[in-house]
């Protein structure tokens, strides 16, 4: 059974130009253009587990969040092949790249 939030937060990337995001509340006005805001919170949590997979990225200000503690404005879009979207926070410490 597939996740109408996912399915949903695909389509709307799918529609976008490469490397394009998209905000969650477009996600949730699509679902529920009336109560959208009800479903914030569980995009943010469908957001949050497909980034964990390495599946989406989470944005704030442009560049990747740390999945584990995020809050504010964030957006939404597709990992970008071989570019390392990766949070900040889980970078190594002070290491070369």
């Amino acid at each position: 059974m597939t996740d109408p939030i996912e399915t949903t937060i695909y389509d709307l990337l799918a529609r976008r130009d490469a490397g394009k995001s998209i905000c969650p509340s477009e996600v949730a006005k699509a679902l529920e253009p009336e109560r959208w805001q009800r479903l914030m919170p569980q995009v943010r949590a469908v957001a949050t587990g497909l980034m964990r997979d390495g599946r989406l990225v989470i944005t704030k200000k442009g560049k990747p969040v740390d999945p584990n503690g995020f809050k504010g404005v964030i957006r939404l879009k597709l990992p970008a092949a071989g570019t390392g979207d990766q949070p900040e926070a889980s970078q190594d410490d002070g290491a070369e790249a």
